[in-house]
C-alpha cells in the first residue's frame, strides 16, 4: 500500500473512531486495523475492516426510512427525526448515496480507497 494512501486511511480511521456516531463494532474493527498496520496481520485485518465498513455505512434510503419510523422517532426524538429525514432527502436529491454523519463520511472516504488497500 502506498504511503499516501495509508496515511489518508489512518487519518480517516482516527476520525471514524472519534466520531460519536461510530458503532462499537466499527470502532473495534478500526482499532484492530490500526494495531495491525505494519504487521503480518495487516492484510487479513484490512479485509475484515473493509467488510465491517461496508456493512455499517448507512445507505441514504435506509436513513430516510429509519428517521421516518417509530424507532427513529424514539432514537432522535420526534422533531429531530423529521429534521434528519428532511436533511437526508435533501442530500439524496443532491446525489448522496450514504448518510453524511461523521462516521459514515469517514467510512465513505476510506471505502473510496479500498481498491488501493
Amino acid at each position: 500500500m502506498k504511503k499516501d494512501v495509508l496515511d489518508f486511511v489512518v487519518e480517516k480511521t482516527r476520525e471514524l473512531i472519534d466520531s460519536p456516531t461510530c458503532s462499537s463494532e466499527t470502532r473495534d474493527a478500526a482499532n484492530t486495523w490500526l494495531d495491525s498496520v505494519g504487521t503480518e496481520a495487516e492484510t487479513e485485518e484490512t479485509k475484515k475492516y473493509i467488510t465491517e465498513l461496508e456493512e455499517d455505512i448507512m445507505p441514504i434510503d435506509t436513513l430516510i426510512g429509519f428517521a421516518e419510523s417509530e424507532a427513529g422517532a424514539q432514537v432522535f426524538g420526534a422533531d429531530k427525526a423529521k429534521d434528519v429525514a428532511a436533511h437526508a432527502r435533501e442530500i439524496k436529491a443532491e446525489g448522496a448515496e450514504y448518510c453524511d454523519c461523521p462516521a459514515c463520511a469517514a467510512a465513505a472516504a476510506i471505502l473510496e480507497k479500498k481498491d488501493q488497500l
